[in-house]
This record gives C-alpha cells, sequence and structure tokens, in this order.
C-alpha cells in the first residue's frame, strides 16, 4: 500500500518551555517542512479523509500527507494557522482539554507542566477557520492504559463531552496521550463515539492502517533535514499497520506497576514522549 506520512507536531516555537523543547521545532524550521513538502510532491489532505480511506471509501491521492499537532500549544493560534492559512493546507490539531483555560485566566485540570496554552476563544475562533478539524486528546493527559475503567472513560468521555459543548458539533478525532493506548483503551474509545484514534509508532500510515491506532512520525527539534526529506519521499520508515511487539506489552506492563504503586514513570504529568 501506499506510504502515508501522518506528521506530529506538537509546539512551533523559537523558544519553546524547557519540557517540550525536544519536541518543538521553530516557525522557520517548520515552514522549511511545508516548502519540503510542496517539492516532494505531496498533497496535504486532511486526517478524515485518510479515515475515509481506511473505512473503504474514496482513495487519497497519490501522495498524500497529513498534518497533526498534539495538546494545544498557543502557538498553533499566533504561528500555525497563519503559515497553514496562507499556503491553504488542512491539519488536525489535538486538544487536552484540561489545559484550555477562559481567556484571562489559568488552565486548572492538567498534568501538562506550565507553557503557554490555548484559550477557549482561541479555539473556537481556529474551529471557525475551517482549514483546522479539532480532536480531542483527554482531559488532563494522563498514561491512559494505566488507569481503571472510571478514570479510563472519564478522560475519553469527558474530552468529548467538553470540546462538544464548546465548540456546537460532534468531534470525532481522537490522539492518544503520550502515544500509549491497549485494547481496552482503543474499546473505550470506539464505545464514546470517537470515529479514529491516532498513536505514534513512528511509521507510515496508509489506507490499510487501524483507523484506531493511526501511526504517525514525530517530528522532533533535532529531526535532521534528510530524515524528514526521506519522509516526504515516502522513505526511510516501515509501513503500518504492524503488530504489537512484545517490547511494547512489557514497557505497557512496566508503566502499570509503577502507577498502582503511586509512582508512575515520568511522575504525576506522565512522562515522555510528550504528545
Amino acid at each position: 500500500m501506499t506510504a502515508v506520512p501522518v506528521l506530529r507536531y506538537h509546539c512551533v516555537s523559537a523558544d519553546p518551555p524547557g519540557w517540550v523543547a525536544r519536541y518543538a521545532v521553530t516557525p522557520q524550521v517548520f515552514a522549511e517542512q511545508l516548502s519540503r513538502l510542496a517539492d516532494a510532491g505531496r498533497t496535504v489532505v486532511p486526517l478524515r479523509r485518510l479515515v475515509a480511506a481506511q473505512r473503504g471509501g474514496h482513495q487519497l491521492p497519490e501522495r498524500s500527507v497529513v498534518l497533526t499537532f498534539d495538546n494545544g500549544f498557543a502557538d498553533f493560534y499566533w504561528t500555525v494557522a497563519p503559515l497553514l492559512g496562507e499556503r491553504d493546507l488542512p491539519a488536525t490539531l489535538y486538544l487536552t482539554t484540561g489545559a484550555i483555560h477562559p481567556p484571562g485566566e489559568q488552565a486548572a485540570g492538567s498534568l501538562l507542566p506550565p507553557a503557554d496554552m490555548l484559550n477557549w476563544r482561541q479555539v473556537t475562533t481556529l474551529d471557525a477557520y475551517g482549514f483546522v478539524d479539532l480532536g480531542g486528546q483527554s482531559r488532563s493527559h494522563p498514561q491512559l492504559d494505566t488507569l481503571p475503567r472510571g478514570r479510563l472513560d472519564a478522560e475519553i468521555e469527558g474530552c468529548k463531552l467538553e470540546l462538544e459543548e464548546a465548540l456546537g458539533h460532534p468531534v470525532t478525532s481522537y490522539a492518544y496521550p503520550h502515544g500509549y493506548s491497549s485494547a481496552t483503551v482503543r474499546r473505550r474509545v470506539r464505545a464514546a463515539g470517537w470515529s479514529s484514534a491516532c498513536a505514534t509508532a513512528d511509521c507510515f500510515s496508509s489506507a490499510g492502517d487501524d483507523p484506531f491506532l493511526i501511526a504517525r512520525l514525530t517530528v522532533r527539534a533535532d529531526t535532521p533535514p534528510q530524515v524528514f526529506q526521506h519522509w516526504a519521499e515516502g522513505l526511510g520508515a516501515p509501513l503500518a499497520p504492524r503488530g504489537e511487539r512484545l517490547r511494547t506489552r512489557s514497557w505497557r506492563l512496566y508503566r502499570r506497576v509503577r502507577a498502582a504503586l503511586g509512582s508512575p514513570v515520568g511522575g504525576r504529568a506522565g512522562g515522555s514522549p510528550w504528545g
């Protein structure tokens, strides 16, 4: 199947908070990466078109690419949206609802460390632009695969309810915080009414990928230009879907034990990678 790069960004800033600096790119680098995609003949399509193809709908353009952004940093409003708008490019922005705050106030419900995050007025403005699809990324950004059922459903269902109440329309795409999920988490995401969910995996996605485990390539501060160029050309990464590796299951078990003992991996904020 044709490789589809689903790119996963976080912060686009020249001066990011230290805790997310590893996953930040500067506005100049981001603009250069958009140019690389265009020069490689890539067509930026909304994530929902990839999901439709995965469900047997219309085929994607031959050289498609998808842009996604995690967490809901304020730089998306001030920096990313203008760069996308002037190029007429769509993107999906995943929001941790507990990190969003009323204008002029502070957020009170997120495990993310301090950072300049979007406020609700900016979120509704982005929604009105038309080229930004908004999705959910839990309420507080925990490691979902370590949570008991009650807390798990609150994070998955509560996020959807908060976004839909604020926006006045359905929100259908989810992203797993930190990229962590499990079969149980994915079942609960489906049951809550989400129609797709993004993971990480550092693989290319495809029309044969699992709509509830969409593979993404994480763009980091130290992603070399040549690696990004390879991704733009459909090279340098495996193609999803891939079966869950033993190492992944072992890491999940270790994190669950640590969480049960009151000492979660990465501390109360949930560890790294951020997403």
